[in-house]
């Protein structure tokens, strides 16, 4: 389906100034119509012979009767669109053209404004009852005017339900997105799918589904992420503008059929799912101590060693391998434990 824009029918004005000055005209021939014929009634009631209705006369009653009854149906060809709003056009079922700038219309009297959309409400800007995702596919929930027919070409975000999907290692993680979208083909949107924002609903689930399947929560060895068969450091947590880049770009690849773009995906939830969280605390803690014990063993080690080559340098005392055991593991045990060490004041010999 090909987007056929519209854009020579903004004469709404010059057609609405005509209707008036046809409707201004229709009632004059139509009050004389009746002012003549009423009178030709009177004439014949005062005993006149010859009394003539001419024809003028009655044609003049006959369009002013059929104008006064049917000249409200070119009024149904004034559309007006304020800016960033488009108006898909039907005439008996066959597509007719797209109305894109801001304006003053007219167009066809019965052409039919097409969105299937309309009443679609889900939890993205630009939908009115947001506080609860929901798909209304079915029933009239609002006023079936040509207001609710227009289509938004505004950015829209679309901040999708936080889904419970499985890492690449099998551990559920919690992870939701936000979608900043736009219409920017008509005739797609509206002719190409059956409800192009669930469309877009349901393509965003299954994006984030395939991206996330792809990486672990945390770093993990011999994972392949990019897919070049070789271990890398790839992550949901590490690596979110990756991440949502591939969603970004799997989504436009879907949804590039029902005339949208994506112009963003970010990551706005990413937690483990409740039933492992706590495990998953307690390894991270346990991972985190550890780090944080081989620190503090480096450090002691590397202090010991200078404390035995200043001793050396300085030829401060003469200590023998069985000493200098015994000074390291003291030393050791002061620098990594983890209270403060209670000194233990020796006023002895050292033999």
């Amino acid at each position: 389906m090909t987007e056929k824009v519209l854009n020579s029918r903004k004469n709404g004005m010059l057609f609405l100034i005509l209707f008036i000055v046809l409707y201004g005209a229709t009632a004059f021939l139509f009050i004389h119509g009746v002012i003549s014929i009423t009178g030709t009634m009177e004439w014949v009631e005062l005993g006149a012979d010859e009394v003539w209705v001419t024809p003028g006369q009655i044609a003049g009653l006959v369009i002013g009767i059929v104008w006064l009854c049917l000249g409200w149906i070119p009024f149904l060809g004034l559309k007006i669109l304020k800016p960033q709003e488009a108006l898909v056009l039907t005439l008996f079922g066959k597509y007719v053209g797209t109305l894109k700038d801001d304006g003053f219309y007219f167009v066809h009297p019965f052409c039919v404004g097409v969105n299937p959309a309309a009443n679609t409400k889900l939890n993205q800007s630009g939908d009115v009852n947001t506080n609860i995702r929901r798909v209304l596919a079915s029933g009239n929930t609002g006023k079936d005017d040509e207001s609710g027919k227009k289509l938004s070409l505004k950015i829209m975000t679309l901040n999708n339900a936080r889904q419970k999907v499985n890492d690449c290692l099998g551990n559920p993680v919690e992870i939701g997105i936000a979608v900043t979208w736009r219409v920017v083909d008509t005739a797609k949107a509206v002719f190409e799918v059956d409800n192009y924002k669930e469309y877009l609903s349901l393509q965003c689930d299954s994006a984030l589904r395939n991206i996330v399947r792809i990486y672990p929560y945390d770093v993990a060895p011999n994972v392949d992420t990019t897919g070049d068969g070789h271990a890398d450091e790839g992550s949901l947590r590490g690596s979110s503008e990756v991440v949502a880049s591939r969603i970004r770009d799997e989504i436009q690849q879907n949804v590039a059929e029902a005339g949208l773009e994506i112009i963003e995906a970010r990551i706005t939830h990413l937690a483990y799912a409740p039933e492992i969280a706590s495990v998953m605390l307690q390894r991270q803690q346990a991972s985190a101590v550890i780090d944080a014990r081989k620190m503090i063993v480096d450090g002691a080690v590397g202090m010991v060693e200078m404390a035995l080559d200043r001793l050396n340098e300085n030829h401060v005392v003469e200590l023998d391998d069985e000493r200098k055991a015994a000074m390291v593991s003291n030393l050791l045990v002061v620098l990594c434990g983890n209270h403060d060490a209670q000194p233990i004041v020796n006023s002895g010999s050292l033999y």
